[in-house]
């Protein structure tokens, strides 16, 4: 999933999505070093 959200730093990131729960979704951000779970409405989500 990438993010679509133009007000959202996270936008253009692509993730993995772990859980959804009512019109939100957990996403799973990795990057060498780091991972990230981070909540995000799913309608700020576009399926790549």
């Amino acid at each position: 999933m990438q993010v679509n959200d133009a007000r959202s730093i996270y936008k253009g990131y692509r993730g993995f999505v772990q859980r959804i729960s009512g019109k939100n979704a957990a996403v799973l951000f990795e990057g060498g070093n780091w991972d990230k779970l981070i909540t995000i409405p799913i309608s700020h989500l576009d399926l790549i």
